[in-house]
């Protein structure tokens, strides 16, 4: 939910930003969840130009100057990357606008932290998966991104969710909230416990590989939704990855199965009716197209004979999320009716059940554009 910002606060923030030319108007914009975002309109001898304004939400993100050096760092990097490549690093990468003490953000009298960044005109973002070709470009772009970072030491990064795809870690989360049944709804939801306690070697083999050196660690954006490309608007190509919260140390192959996990699922993520809950193999193929493509070599051949582990690796681990939610008294997952973390945890169950039926289509699929 928004919070109500006064505008006297808003003002004084904007003031404390290195922008030339005349303020014209502000406004909210978007409809994240999570920050507060506004688009600043200034205009200066060349004519109006945009700004996007946000409020950090420091109750997920406890510490909000570690997130922003993160995200300095790593568009620092990719912008003198775009521009090796000859690209437009005003469009193709996100530019933080410093604060007129040359800082990356300010820190209102409320002790709420700002940032700034220049506004990607011409673009936007798409919601869902409506032409394969978005969800194509939205790989090639997700790759991309990987490609410009893979010289980037990602170990100097800063975890700003501690242990946030630590898989065999959640488990044994899991099985102590399955254990405490705070709620007594353990005894309701036996079948599907019993689901992700069978699975638990298919949850620990990505940080087994990690743990052995056979996966590297890589600078993972940890949020690769369609929503997180912004698709330019004449040529319909993948432009510039944004949202950059959650970019820290992490495996490519968990970006690259959260996308299939989110993007080429034939349902929502809530659906109760799970007849409709499958992996779409086409757009399967499309994404693993785009984003082999994007990261034009730069993952190694484990990487990538490994990619669908990932994709079931993240679909078993976001099921058990909301599953020992609902058994802890759905306290993290914003829920709209009773048993809706249940709905969510049973759409990735049958999402990973359509995935184990398929799972020599997409090997084969990888195989093909490796």
């Amino acid at each position: 939910m928004a919070r109500n910002i006064k505008n006297e606060i808003i003002e004084d923030v904007i003031s404390q930003f290195e922008i030339e030319g005349r303020l014209l108007r502000y406004e909210r914009y978007g409809n994240g969840h999570i920050n507060d975002t506004f688009v600043v309109v200034f205009e200066d001898k060349e004519g109006p130009k945009r700004f996007i304004l946000q409020s950090i939400n420091t109750n997920v993100f406890k510490e909000p100057d570690k997130l922003m050096s993160n995200i300095v760092r790593v568009t620092n990097f990719l912008r003198e990357e775009v521009k090796k490549a000859g690209g437009d690093e005003t469009r193709e990468v996100l530019n933080v606008i410093n604060t007129k003490d040359d800082n990356y953000f300010y820190v209102d009298i409320e002790g709420s932290y700002w940032r700034m960044y220049l506004f990607i005109e011409d673009a936007m973002c798409l919601e869902s998966v409506t032409r394969p070709e978005d969800f194509y470009q939205s790989g090639v772009a997700f790759g991309r991104f990987q490609k410009l970072l893979s010289d980037f030491d990602a170990s100097s990064l800063h975890e700003v969710i501690p242990d946030f795809h630590n898989t065999p870690l959640r488990f044994e989360r899991f099985l102590e909230a399955v254990k405490e049944d705070k709620c007594n709804r353990v005894k309701d939801v036996k079948d599907e416990i019993d689901f992700f306690i069978s699975r638990k070697e298919d949850m620990e083999i990505c940080k087994q590989y990690q743990d052995e050196g056979k996966l590297p660690l890589r600078v993972t954006h940890n949020d690769t939704k369609l929503n997180n490309v912004m698709i330019d608007n004449k040529t319909g190509k993948g432009l510039c990855v944004i949202d950059l919260d959650t970019v820290m140390p992490g495996l490519s192959i968990f970006d690259f199965g959260d996308s299939i996990r989110f993007g080429a699922n034939t349902a929502l993520e809530d659906e109760k009716d799970l007849s409709k809950v499958s992996l779409d193999l086409s757009l399967f193929e499309q994404y693993v197209k785009g984003y082999l493509e994007g990261c034009q070599g730069s993952l190694t051949d484990i990487e990538i004979s490994m990619l669908p582990y990932g994709v079931k690796t993240m679909t078993l681990e976001c099921g058990m999320r909301f599953l020992m939610d609902y058994i802890e008294g759905d306290i993290y997952f914003r829920i709209h009716r009773p048993e809706h973390n249940l709905d969510r945890c049973r759409t990735q169950m049958a999402l990973v059940r359509d995935m184990e039926a398929k799972w020599d289509d997409m090997a084969k699929v990888v195989s093909k554009y490796r």
